[in-house]
């Protein structure tokens, strides 16, 4: 009952308390009341208890507040690592520079408090979480900690005071108990509950995991309790049963136990009868019976296990190991867990690794004594962990939460030694692997089907394809990475063979048969798996292992493998039953065991001195080695002849693959290395014939015209010769494992990659194969990386293209990369795509071309290889062998020949492969300078092996097989008939000679070519047999007819008979007679031309060039060859032309004419069509400016009569454009906000980065006017607020056009058309969008261009000298006029419903000003303001003045002319009000008006307050049009002295009080002066002194004018002052005068500009400087200038109700704007990324999961979100609408991309922040610095400011307001 009272004390007192009552020595009754409370407090029954979780709190702080508590205990905090651990998506970093392991991360505060300036660092998303290792000398170096973990922190810590932790000693094992019995009671098995909510249970946990997290954040001094309290033995035996008679206690322990006996790591018993449920696979055959037997010798105590099955899976028996289990209850202690750690991490695995378990495991870290006793408790239940791996159906989730843990213990070397050592966990590895695989075998079908006994790996399977092994061998590869694990593998024999048997289930998986019927039904995907798993699980670990195998010391081990590779071998040959012959179409890309056994030969030879021959097996094992990876050679060969086309795509792509950058030094290389051992150690003429026979062209290898192939079609025959003889050049050119060095190789690659196309930087590291596995230390941009790059490569910055997509920064070769070291060779060896050899060939082109070097067609360039290493000398004789001097001879006769499927590649390769020959001489070759007698070569074609001497050896005949209908059987029969014996010219006669009469020779060889390579039958003999027999059966000289006859296929339809061609050719006269045929020249070929060749010289050029080289190099290295060819060159030009009669010769000659003439004539008809383009080009160019069109050339003296015609571009008809059939202009209408963004400061505003910083939006010029409007609509009458002010800064709709012309109705029929075409357009036609029908750009709408003479322009433009007054008077006569309604007609209702269109091109807020919307008023402001908004926005494309004089790119753009007249037509629809008319009140001194206002409730807005550019424009359009020239130049005048006087009252309101004084009397002196009312001082004063008269305007403005000018007013700045108040309106008025009349603009230094625009507007008649130019004497009054002033002031006192504070603020216009401009940017993006990436979204509260910024106004937002979703539409599309009229531009935080949103419609518009090597990084995916490209962003700016986003941007999709 104590329990109960202490419960209901309070828990402050309580706790309190009982931490006294232990502190005694004799502390029992403390102990014993705790224990009872904790027993009522803590009863697991009552479930989780947020009641509970308090007392533990105060319980723990023992009386003192908990937050107090952890203040004290933080500050024993003794860590010296951060150990912060994170979960997926958190942003950390990585630094290459300072990191040991190459998993080390940082998090971003570390990061940022360490310096890491020029370190090889880079940002990254974590993918399954991790932690911060700063302070870990194991994992870093300790110069990149951060200054917080740099000081040992350890050492000034005092000790933890022995009471402040001692109730948490005594409490948190409770704790944690109860935690524990909570997860035993809700834990069920899958089996029994189908609907088991484990993460119920964990929810309910929630509250208590958390709790302990907060304990383990509190630094040291808790985590070395906690640490005690989980590895203690004695409590958890205490109290995991459960204490005395707890019933609860108990049944949870059994519970518990059940849950271990099911885990299959614990009792024999139960393995009788569910060991095979538990993923034990029957082992098929003996590969696994061979494992069972290793495996059980690797474990030591197998004695006990003898009672087991045979042939349960190795994988169950190794388990038993694990959990050391036998029947022997005796041992049953060490079943069970032996501390709450081993229990926590049971149930944490049970659960499939909950998040918050995971992160309080790792939390606690960085207590070392913890982190030694997790990571052997870690490893015990590793085999368990798999296993719920493979059973998991979050397999993904899991897999990324197991690898958070182990990279965190296995990444430490020490580590990983001490648990390799102590917990044998390579053994527990390995093994598991196999259990993991071993459930998915299936028989191999490679060789032989039936009775295959080799088992592989099914790719299908869910193992597979979702990856999920790849955890565990991620940490496999990992503990490899550390020597001294390696090693301990290495030197274990009996683990080396269970990790071949391993590699072994890989061998010959995901195997592809051809398809020879029927296309495949399904393409199976499972390659993507093969080559993953191959990659990750075989290739990674090798070269893991192979890093360590570097130096002399280690060769040992490369022994061992290599010997245990080839015993494998062995063993996978025999149980797939293979022989000598590859099955046919078979095809498996996947051969593992080959790989490693290549890899370790090269490494063993390159870097540890090994002698080849010692590793090498015997021939016949080399035979057999060699068939595989040939195979795959033939069959990359097949499948681009498109032999494999039915087996679907997918084939394609396992081609691809296999030899792509990331796979090809795993796979291609070593199989190509492999062919390369075996060719150089095989008989040459065996491997030859070997190769021609896998790619199947046996057959065509013949002298005859015509033959049979019985494996290939016709056009199959070209592409596989091709194949053949490419393959054999790459064999024996490539030097990647044979002797270049690292260097040499990575130089290389990089030019090969760069040849192909220029690449950014970091697609060439990409591109770069680089040691596969990261682990390695071979780090790709490492600093020879860049040597490298810059010793090959040029920078080309990143540019723009005039389309606007933007360029990346690209490397580019350097000159002499292509002149000295492109090899076509490497290039085909490492292209994935056939096309990028074709693209490496024409930049070559284009560079020899540049150079000049040559110009035509070049043929691949030969390049000098490195020397080989004397190991693999033996490769130099394949180019030295009879066999493939037979073929070179054939080919070379079969090309001279013009017989069909040969192709300019073949005669190229054939070529090659000489010069090879002739470059890489045999050693022996001694006597080759004696000519060879005739007598001496009896036997064959040729006498020895050398090429040198075999060139010049002449083949007189060859016997072959052809078919009866070949033209040689033919031209036979006609000589038998004419008995004519064969004349000496008989080579002339018929292209195929005759019959030798010396018929002594191996006939085999010498006759029939089939002979030669069909050593098919022999291949299973020793060559030296099939050597001797060869000539044995030759000096037997049989007839060759019978024997030949069992070479028939049966059955095949033409009889194949024999013939015996006559050649009398040698090589050397071939290739005479070949370079002869390519210069189509009958002597080509002097040889004085030869001995100048000089071969460094001859490298670039074509086919001529690369004979001319060959013969030339034979020449100077053999006597013999040099007389030979004498003698050819000699003969080759007799009287008669050689070959003239064959018809072979005569189609070729005729083919070579049609060939040229055909040439001619497409070069006729492009230079046809280039002309035509052009004359296209220039007229469509020159409709760009319509204004000039319309108006016509207004200099031209005579009249014109003629109307304006405009050319359709649909119709292509031109004409004027009638009231009938009117001609539209193609515009694009857009609303714009970029006008209202616009602020008064020079510099623009900053995107803030901290949170001291803000942006103000009060200070733009559409919030100014914005207020204006509304103070105005408070005290002045509606109708005439609208007048005075304009609208559309913001959501204004602005008008341009790309200047083509097109008739109504055929745009009506355009649009039909395109509506019907339903191809997916990026716009939509609903909407009304289209692209120019000529241009393509894109628009909206069509406005109408008005039926227009240019008669009038005489009348228009003559030069007036009526007085003022009388100018006056017509004006208002003008205005008075009526506006006639105009005639229903089709271009009337154009014209309406283009005003629709304008309407709906913005938001209806951005139309209603007024108090009551929809009225005429409201649609009045809202037409002038189109006009203004236009007016204004080309001024800003003009740079903001008119300096720039003349047409600009704006101007092209601008229809202001259309658009006038269009809204001129509908505003004559409103008349003014006569009595209201502004005009009066500007031209009038009016006696008193008061009595009218009382009547009215609201007064007229004055004068002074009106906007007069919005006046000027209002006049403008509502009088008549055409409008003539005088009349504009008098509203100009008369405007400007309301702006003069506007602008004297801006400046007298900043005056200081002793200033107006002043002035004042300044003025009234000036006042009685001739000419006063042009004298700004007697204006200035007048209009001071009728402002102070009556209510002083001024008072409000006291207190803080003298600190708006602290400067003196001096008569210069005030002249100064008034001329920029002056010049905007006088700007518009001058770019309205040149739309309207057409007037030129000139340009001008800035200062002269108002003089330059007063003189053309009329202002004042002779141009004077600036400098002494009066903005007052432009003045033109046509009243008394005073009365005039006193009547506008007087205005503004009459207004009793308006604040003098208000009146002020409207009368202190200043109407300058500086040009708009977006945000300025910080340099760096990390301030921009590391400021915003974790910002809450001010709407919603929450971290956006995609954040954005708007660039224009800095508003944040969240892209996306749908938590900021208003009816429907996402933030981003909300907020473009509201801040740029429904463009936005948008920063995405998270991708440092930028999109942009036009209406409907959004594109992605690229990055400005680029980094170092001038490349975006999307989605920051490489996480490098990125910095601001000024260029770029300077560029997104002008297309914002001149609204061209819709034209630059190719690529916009419809957004569905979902952005």
């Amino acid at each position: 009952m104590m329990a109960a009272s202490l419960l209901r004390r309070d828990k402050k007192t309580t706790a309190a308390h009982l931490k006294a009552d232990l502190r005694r020595t004799d502390n029992s009754s403390g102990q014993r009341q705790l224990q009872e409370l904790l027993d009522s407090v803590l009863n697991p029954e009552r479930g989780s208890d947020p009641e509970a979780l308090e007392w533990c709190k105060w319980l723990l702080a023992g009386g003192e507040g908990f937050d107090e508590f952890c203040r004290t205990v933080r500050s024993y905090d003794n860590a010296t690592l951060c150990g912060l651990v994170w979960t997926a998506n958190f942003v950390a970093y990585r630094c290459r520079t300072c990191g040991i392991s190459p998993c080390m991360s940082l998090c971003a505060e570390c990061f940022n408090n360490g310096d890491h300036t020029g370190h090889d660092f880079n940002m990254f998303r974590s993918q399954a979480g991790g932690a911060c290792d700063c302070g870990d000398g194991n994992v870093m170096r300790e110069s990149g900690f951060c200054s917080r973990h740099r000081l040992k922190t350890g050492e000034n810590v005092p000790l933890v005071p022995r009471d402040l932790l001692l109730m948490s000693e005594m409490v948190l094992p409770r704790f944690i108990i109860t935690i524990i019995q909570y997860l035993r009671d809700g834990y069920v098995e899958p089996e029994s509950a189908a609907d088991r909510d484990l993460q119920k249970v964990l929810q309910q946990l929630e509250p208590q995991i958390s709790f302990l997290e907060e304990l383990t954040k509190m630094g040291g001094a808790m985590r070395t309790v906690l640490t005690k309290i989980l590895t203690n033995q004695q409590t958890f035996k205490e109290l995991s049963m459960g204490q005395g008679e707890n019933v609860y206690a108990k049944k949870n322990y059994e519970k518990y136990l059940s849950a271990l006996k099911t885990s299959g790591l614990v009792s024999a018993e139960e393995r009788g009868s569910g060991g095979a449920a538990a993923g034990a696979t029957e082992s098929p055959g003996g590969a696994l019976c061979l494992l069972g037997a290793t495996a059980a010798t690797s474990i030591e105590d197998s004695s006990k296990e003898e009672d087991q099955d045979g042939l349960q899976g190795v994988g169950q028996r190794k388990r038993v190991k694990l959990s050391s289990s036998t029947k022997d209850p005796s041992i049953m202690d060490t079943l069970k867990h032996k501390c709450f750690l081993e229990e926590l991490l049971f149930w944490t695995i049970k659960y499939e690794f909950p998040q918050k378990m995971v992160t309080f495991l790792l939390n606690m870290l960085p207590d070392q004594d913890y982190k030694i006793t997790f990571t052997k408790t870690f490893v015990q239940h590793y085999a368990f962990i798999m296993k719920t791996l493979m059973k998991s159906h979050e397999s993904d989730t899991m897999s990324n939460r197991i690898v958070h843990i182990s990279v965190q213990l296995f990444s430490n070397e020490e580590l990983a030694r001490h648990v390799t050592e102590e917990c044998q966990l390579l053994d527990i590895m390995v093994t598991v692997l196999l259990y993991m695989m071993e459930s998915c075998l299936i028989k191999s079908e490679l060789q032989d089907e039936d009775n295959n006994r080799h088992v592989v790996v099914n790719c299908g399977e869910a193992l597979l394809k979702n990856n999920t092994y790849w955890p565990l061998v991620s940490d496999f590869i990992n503990i490899l990475s550390h020597q001294s694990v390696a090693k301990r593998f290495l030197e274990d024999h009996s683990l080396l063979l269970l990790w071949m048997s391993f590699v072994s289930f890989f061998q010959g998986m995901n195997l592809n048969k051809r398809e020879l019927n029927e296309h495949v039904e399904f393409e199976s995907q499972t390659y993507y798996a093969a080559f993953a798993a191959e990659l990750e699980a075989c290739a990674q670990p090798m070269w893991g292992l192979l890093t360590h195998c570097r130096v002399k010391e280690t060769h040992e081990y490369t022994k061992t493998v290599v010997r245990y590779c080839l015993e494998t071998l062995q063993m996978w040959f025999d149980a797939i039953g293979f022989v000598d012959e590859p099955s046919l179409n078979q095809l498996t890309f996947h051969l593992p065991l080959h790989r490693y056994y290549a890899m370790f030969l090269s490494k063993g030879v390159k870097c540890q001195g090994l002698d080849l021959d010692s590793l090498l097996p015997d021939q016949e094992m080399l035979m057999k080695i060699m068939v595989h990876p040939l195979q795959i050679q033939a069959s990359l060969s097949e499948i681009h002849s498109n032999m494999w086309v039915r087996n679907g795509l997918q084939i394609k792509g396992q081609a691809m693959t296999y030899v792509q950058s990331h796979f090809c030094n795993s796979m291609i290389d070593p199989d190509i290395y492999l062919l390369q051992v075996c060719a150089s150690r095989l008989d040459p003429d065996y491997f030859i014939s070997s190769v021609f026979e896998r790619f199947k062209v046996v057959d065509l290898l013949t002298m005859a015209s015509q033959h049979q192939n019985t494996v290939l079609d016709s056009e199959q025959e070209r592409p596989m010769l091709e194949g053949a003889l490419t393959f054999l050049v790459i064999l024996t050119s490539l030097r990647i494992h044979l002797g270049m060095s690292d260097d040499e190789i990575l130089r290389a690659e990089m030019v090969s990659q760069l040849c192909m196309n220029d690449r950014t930087h970091s697609s060439l590291l990409d591109l770069i194969p680089e040691n596969p596995n990261p682990k390695s230390g071979v780090v790709p941009g490492s600093c020879s990386f860049e040597e490298m790059l810059s010793g090959v490569a040029d920078f080309k910055a990143p540019v723009f293209e005039p389309g606007g997509s933007m360029q990346q920064g690209m490397y580019t070769p350097k000159a002499e990369v292509w002149e000295k070291e492109f090899d076509p060779i490497m290039v085909i060896l490492r292209t994935v795509y056939r096309r990028d050899v074709q693209s490496a060939m024409d930049r070559y082109a284009a560079f020899l071309k540049q150079s000049g070097v040559h110009t035509g067609n070049p043929w691949p360039p030969y390049k000098e290889r490195t020397p080989l290493h004397p190991c693999y000398r033996g490769l130099v004789r394949l180019l030295h062998c009879k066999t493939l001097h037979i073929v070179i001879f054939t080919l070379l006769y079969k090309i001279w020949m013009d017989h069909q499927n040969m192709s300019e590649h073949v005669l190229c390769m054939v070529l090659y492969l000489i010069e090879l020959g002739l470059d890489n001489q045999i050693q022996e070759d001694k006597v080759e300078e004696e000519p060879c007698i005739e007598e001496h070569c009896h036997d064959s074609w040729f006498p020895g092996t050398s090429l040198l001497s075999n060139l010049h050896h002449v083949i007189n005949y060859v016997r072959v097989r052809v078919p009866e209908t070949a033209p040689e059987v033919e031209r036979k029969r006609e000589r038998e008939r004419e008995r004519e014996t064969p004349a000496s010219t008989s080579t002339e006669s018929s292209t195929f000679g005759q019959t030798s009469r010396r018929l002594t020779g191996n006939w085999r060889e010498n006759l029939r070519e089939a002979q030669v390579f069909s050593l098919v039958a022999e291949r299973r003999r020793k060559f030296q047999e099939i050597i001797n027999r060869s000539n044995h059966e030759a000096s037997q000289a049989v007839r060759p007819k019978s024997s030949s006859s069992r070479w028939l296929p049966p059955g095949s339809p033409p009889q194949l008979v024999t013939e015996i061609l006559e050649i009398r050719e040698s090589m050397l006269s071939l290739l005479v007679k070949v370079h002869q045929k390519l210069s189509a020249k009958q002597n080509s070929l002097s040889f004085s031309r030869l001995s100048e060749v000089d071969p460094a010289q001859h490298s670039h050029g074509d086919g001529i060039t690369a004979i001319e080289r060959i013969l030339a190099k034979a020449v100077a290295r053999s006597r013999h060859s040099k007389r030979c060819l004498q003698d050819i060159c000699g003969k080759v030009c007799p009287p008669i032309p050689p070959k003239k009669n064959s018809p072979g010769d005569k189609k070729s000659m005729d083919k070579e004419e049609r060939r040229q003439r055909a040439r001619e004539r497409q070069q006729k008809l492009l230079a046809e069509f280039a002309s035509r383009q052009k004359s296209f080009m220039e007229t469509a160019m020159d409709v760009e400016s319509p204004e000039a069109d319309a108006v016509m050339d207004v200099g031209s003296s005579e009249p014109l009569d003629s109307e304006v015609l405009y050319d359709c571009v649909i119709c292509g008809q031109s004409g004027p454009s009638t009231e009938d059939r009117p001609t539209g202009l193609v515009v694009l209408l857009q609303a714009s906000s970029v006008l209202g963004h616009r602020c008064r400061s020079e510099t623009p505003k900053c995107l803030p980065t901290t949170d001291e910083e803000h942006i103000y939006p009060e200070d733009t010029c559409g919030a100014a006017h914005d207020v204006r409007l509304s103070v105005m609509q408070r005290y002045f009458k509606d109708s005439s607020c609208l007048q005075s002010v304009s609208i559309g800064w913001d959501g204004g709709v602005y008008v341009q056009t790309c200047g083509h012309t097109l008739h109504i109705d055929c745009h009506k029929s355009y649009m039909e058309s395109l509506r019907n075409d339903q191809v997916l357009q990026g716009f939509s036609v609903d909407k009304g969008e289209f692209t120019c029908p000529l241009c393509r750009q894109f628009a909206n709408s069509v406005l109408p261009c008005r039926p227009g003479r240019g008669t009038e322009t005489g009348i228009w433009h003559a030069p007036s000298n009526k007085s003022m007054a009388t100018l006056v008077k017509e004006v208002e006569d003008l205005q008075e006029q009526l506006g006639i309604f105009p005639a229903e007609s089709n271009l009337s209702k154009e014209m309406e419903s283009v005003i629709k269109d304008i309407k709906n091109t913005t938001q209806k807020k951005y139309m209603d000003y007024g108090k009551n919307p929809g009225s005429p008023d409201n649609d009045f402001l809202f037409m002038y303001s189109v006009a203004r908004t236009n007016l204004e926005l080309e001024l800003v494309h003009r740079g903001g003045n008119l300096c720039s004089g003349g047409a600009s790119a704006a101007a092209k753009r601008s229809c202001l002319n259309q658009l006038f007249h269009v809204l001129a037509m509908h505003m004559r629809l409103y008349s003014i009000d006569s009595a209201y008319n502004p005009w009066t009140r500007l031209t009038q001194t009016t006696q008193s008006r008061e009595p009218e206002f009382c009547d009215d409730e609201r007064p007229e807005v004055p004068m002074l307050f009106r906007d007069v550019p919005s006046l000027l424009i209002i006049f403008i359009l509502t009088m008549p049009q055409p409008l003539r020239r005088e009349h504009f130049t008098c509203v100009v005048k008369v405007l400007y002295s309301l702006q003069y006087t506007q602008a004297l009252v801006a400046l007298s309101i900043r005056f200081s009080r002793e200033e107006r004084r002043a002035w004042s009397h300044t003025g009234v002196a000036k006042k009685n002066t001739p000419n006063s009312n042009k004298s700004w001082e007697s204006l200035l004063g007048h209009v001071i002194s009728e402002l102070t008269k009556t209510k002083d305007v001024y008072d409000s403005n006291s207190e803080d004018s003298s600190v708006l000018s602290s400067s003196v007013w001096s008569p210069q700045s005030i002249e100064f002052s008034l001329q920029q108040i002056c010049l905007p309106f006088l700007r518009l008025s001058c770019l309205l005068q040149h739309h309207l009349y057409g007037d030129s603009l000139p340009g001008c230094p800035v200062d002269e500009e108002f003089s330059l625009l007063t003189g053309c507007l009329g202002l004042h008649a002779s141009v004077q400087s600036t400098g002494s130019m009066s903005s007052a004497s432009c003045l033109e009054w046509n009243v008394n200038a005073f009365d005039l002033i006193s009547q506008w002031c007087s205005e503004v006192f009459s207004l009793a109700d308006t604040p003098a504070q208000q009146s002020v603020s409207l009368l202190a216009q200043d109407p300058q704007w500086t040009a708009p401009r977006l945000l300025q940017l910080p340099d760096n993006y990390n301030t921009i990324f590391q400021y915003y990436h974790r910002k809450f979204c001010t709407s919603c509260n929450k971290t956006p999961k995609d954040p954005a910024l708007c660039l224009v106004c800095g508003a944040f937002v969240c892209l996306k979100g749908h938590c900021c979703k208003q009816q429907g539409i996402c933030e981003c599309v909300l907020h473009s609408q509201h801040c740029g009229a429904a463009t936005g531009i948008f920063l995405l935080i998270n991708a440092s991309v930028i999109i942009i949103i036009r209406g409907h419609r959004f594109c992605l518009w690229g990055s400005v922040y680029l980094d170092a090597h001038g490349e975006e990084d999307r989605d920051l995916r490489r996480g490098k610095p990125l910095y601001l490209c000024e260029e770029r962003y300077r560029v997104l700016e002008q297309q914002w400011v001149s609204h061209t986003f819709d034209h630059i941007n190719k690529r916009w999709g419809p957004h569905y307001n979902g952005l």
